[in-house]
């Protein structure tokens, strides 16, 4: 699908689509715990129906997903034996329910489509191959054979924080203690913040010290009952920006306290000089002149590609470092960010970890390409607010990952979109 824009202003309120990053989490604790869970949630993209799809491989039973009430009935009663886990081209799925399935499955195959197979995998299958699993492929689809024993677990903090959450996940259910313990610094600190802080809510305990986790085995997961997904700052992100380039735009849903770190996204759109007032869960952007900031966006790498947009309409020169984990992602984030902006008239230089930004008052418009990554194609949506001719963004349709609704959501804020 081919998407072409004409430049407009946004205006108006959004509310903000749920986290995905914490749909993924209350999912597996929920299938994990020992009674039902209600989960409300509207927005179910790709990348969650994976995980669904993958928990319901393992026996879990889903039922009304239509409803915006998901009710989960855990995997216990029919836990299945050497069950087909496919991924889709979801990251978090792979990596969170890689060890998952080991703790459970004597054996079981798993697998995934896109990007997937060429995402870094050896750093958590050498650890689990250090305690009791033997897999016969590094790449996708890979067969699991013997089940994950507690234990020493080794792992870089600088590759991924999913693969730290997917054994903070895993290690609760076996029967003797394990501890996780960090060779390198710990980026993406946020999102294992989140993973412990819902594991917590759903009784497991964690003690952590500096780069070290200690988990006790035998632990069981405790229903919450009925619970939210929380709204989701990344998405909103693109909102904010468009709103802090050409527009107006309050942004509700959003939980202030949150631990999402890209909550930090106000802060950096303030440091560039634009106003945004945050009230009752609700974020209020203006566009106003923007300034040049240099960012270490290691602990937020999701928000490169918006934050390239908008540093690409600042004025003088930005630069984002510390970077070079986002090429890792669904695409080469940095390339197709350079790529993409230079294409309708930006001025961005691609360093090996960074991108150095000379912002300019318009961009011209041109073609752009997707990337078969649902990120670029929000990003160069929200910039073309600023630029002074049409966007045409080809194999837009991968929106479908994180946000099925996005261009719908672009419209009702006054965005002139059509599928050419």
């Amino acid at each position: 699908m081919d998407i072409c824009i004409s430049p407009a202003r946004l205006a108006g309120e959004i509310e903000a689509v749920e986290s995905k990053s914490d749909a993924h989490r209350l999912l597996i604790c929920a299938a994990l715990s020992q009674s039902p869970t209600e989960i409300c949630i509207r927005n179910i993209s790709k990348d969650i129906k994976a995980t669904m799809n993958c928990l319901t491989a393992l026996g879990c039973v889903l039922k009304n997903p239509e409803s915006g009430k998901l009710a989960v009935r855990p995997l216990w009663q029919n836990l299945v034996e050497n069950p087909w886990l496919d991924c889709g081209e979801s990251g978090s799925t792979l990596r969170f329910l890689l060890p998952v399935a080991a703790a459970l499955c004597k054996s079981f195959t798993i697998s995934g489509g896109g990007r997937l197979p060429a995402r870094p995998l050896s750093p958590i299958i050498e650890a689990m191959k250090l305690n009791g699993c033997t897999f016969d492929s590094e790449t996708l689809p890979i067969k699991v054979t013997g089940k994950l024993h507690a234990g020493r677990f080794l792992l870089p903090g600088n590759v991924s924080s999913q693969f730290i959450s997917g054994l903070l996940f895993a290690l609760p259910l076996l029967e003797g203690t394990s501890e996780i313990i960090l060779t390198s610094p710990l980026e993406s600190a946020g999102y294992v913040d989140m993973t412990l802080n819902t594991l917590h809510q759903f009784g497991i305990s964690v003690i952590r010290e500096k780069d070290r986790f200690m988990i006790a085995g035998a632990q069981k997961y405790s229903s919450l009952g009925k619970v939210s997904v929380e709204g989701d700052w990344s998405n909103a992100a693109f909102w904010l920006a468009a709103g802090t380039m050409n527009g107006k735009i309050a942004c509700g849903g959003l939980d202030i306290e949150t631990l999402q770190s890209d909550r930090g996204i106000v802060d950096i759109l303030k440091q560039m000089g634009a106003e945004a007032v945050l009230e009752n869960g609700t974020v209020s952007v203006e566009s106003s002149p923007l300034s040049a900031i240099t960012l270490d966006a290691s602990g937020i790498p999701d928000l490169v590609p918006v934050l390239a947009a908008v540093m690409s309409v600042a004025n003088g020169t930005s630069v984002i470092q510390n970077i070079s984990r986002v090429r890792l992602k669904e695409s080469d984030r940095l390339h197709a960010m350079a790529e993409n902006l230079n294409a309708i008239g930006a001025d961005i230089k691609e360093l090996e970890d960074s991108l150095v930004i000379t912002g300019k008052p318009k961009l011209r418009g041109g073609i752009t390409d997707g990337y078969n990554d649902h990120r670029i194609v929000m990003a160069m949506a929200a910039v073309s607010v600023a630029c002074e001719n049409e966007v045409l963004i080809k194999g837009a349709e991968a929106i479908e990952k994180s946000y099925p609704d996005f261009f719908k959501d672009f419209k009702k804020l006054g965005g002139l979109a059509h599928v050419i």
